[in-house]
């Protein structure tokens, strides 16, 4: 049975831990921030506190009802599970806030270590957590990847799609798929591009150069 100076302190540094990754989360202005992953990592720890004194009380007296810990963690996983569906969002085409959902399930399973007395594994998961948020995002930031654009160009009657081909090649940008659609009373065809590139190259060029088609009436560039 723990003592109340052990479960205060579990509180507590459930607290701390959830509330450092939290702060890094605030600073980056991201929607679940210092209040929010310190109140679910403190309450992770309350749920793992409750679920050792239930089987704890099951232990000492038969007549209560065997309680297995494991599964009142595994309901407050899931019920993260939904707070952090809940910080997704989808801007446009891009899908912000996965990292932060990590956050709040890594949080919670930190709070989990925590009420269950694993102080060591919970200080650890914090620290490999902030080192992946400060120092993993510089190294990322200078990794080399794939950039993806997404191009609508509406044309009256058409375009010769070599024009288009010469356009992407000479910026070494490679056309991954392209999907047509034809409004037969309009007599205009939209070509939707997506178009891949080894480097970010400035769209204002490429945007330019297709406009200057002659039969070209519109065009739009995502990513």
């Amino acid at each position: 049975m723990l003592s109340e100076t052990e479960i205060i302190f579990r509180l507590v540094l459930g607290a701390i831990l959830g509330g450092i990754i939290g702060f890094e989360r605030q600073v980056h202005g991201r929607p679940a921030g210092f209040r929010t992953q310190l109140l679910v990592s403190v309450a992770s720890v309350l749920i793992m506190i409750v679920s050792e004194y239930y089987h704890h009380l099951s232990y000492m007296n038969p007549a209560y009802i065997r309680v297995d810990p494991g599964r009142i963690a595994a309901g407050a996983i899931t019920g993260v599970g939904f707070l952090g569906a809940g910080v997704i969002l989808r801007m446009g085409i891009t899908i912000q806030g996965l990292t932060t959902a990590a956050c709040l399930w890594m949080v919670a399973a930190i709070g989990l270590a925590v009420g269950g007395g694993f102080y060591i594994a919970a200080t650890a998961a914090c620290a490999i957590t902030l080192f992946s948020l400060l120092v993993l995002r510089v190294v990322e930031r200078r990794m080399s990847r794939i950039v993806f654009k997404f191009l609508t160009i509406t044309a009256d009657g058409g375009i010769e799609e070599e024009r288009i081909e010469s356009v992407f090649k000479s910026r070494d940008a490679r056309i991954v798929s392209t999907d047509y659609e034809k409004d037969i009373q309009k007599a205009e065809i939209t070509y939707t591009i997506t178009i891949s590139l080894k480097h970010d190259v400035p769209m204002k060029t490429i945007l330019d150069e297709i406009s200057a088609i002659k039969s070209v009436k519109k065009v739009v560039i995502k990513g």
